[in-house]
């Protein structure tokens, strides 16, 4: 399921901007905190106690979280997980766990497609060992930064035991509607 289409269009997408209370900042945090523990020693410099966030309500329910600069920084529909953007995760590129998918499944996963268990388990490719549901980078073979964030659908045991099938469902990936959007002042 992709979040954005590569034809993303601010003015029709955005139908809203909220100014988030303190309270509901916090308990973001703390839920992003939960969520991805190796942020805890950057989260002040992500989401700064003392600045105030906004929510940015686009289409098929889905929020963007802005800081003050207006840099997009996670993003989630109906209430789901927090997603970090590619561009705070290629800032801070430790707080998630990497799988690596083969040459070969670059430019599928560059056109949105999931990542099918054969890309995660083939020469080339590299499994970080993790639960179904968990949120991940996508790397790839030779490649120095994530091209996308997705979410496993089985575990990385079951990925090599199945190895058919979607491994991963893409949510983000580089040059979708997400990552080209400018920042919302």
């Amino acid at each position: 399921m992709e979040i954005f289409s590569l034809g993303f269009d601010e003015k029709d997408s955005v139908s809203g901007i909220q100014q988030l209370k303190s309270s509901v900042q916090k308990s973001i945090r703390l839920k992003l905190l939960e969520q991805y523990p190796y942020l805890e020693s950057h989260i002040d410099q992500i989401i700064p106690k003392k600045d105030s966030f906004r929510l940015v309500k686009c289409h098929d329910h889905i929020e963007i979280m802005v800081n003050n600069a207006g840099e997009l920084l996670f993003f989630r529909q109906r209430e789901g997980l927090w997603l970090p953007t590619l561009k705070l995760l290629h800032k801070y590129p430790f707080f998630l766990p990497i799988e690596q998918v083969d040459k070969g499944a670059i430019r599928f996963v560059l056109s949105g497609a999931n990542i099918m268990c054969p890309g995660l388990t083939s020469k080339g490719a590299k499994m970080s060992p993790v639960p179904k549901g968990t949120v991940v980078a996508v790397m790839a073979e030779g490649k120095q930064h994530a091209l996308a964030i997705g979410v496993t659908t089985l575990s990385t045991e079951e990925i090599l035991k199945v190895n058919k099938g979607v491994g991963i469902e893409n949510y983000h990936y580089l040059n979708d509607g997400l990552w080209q959007m400018k920042p919302i002042k």
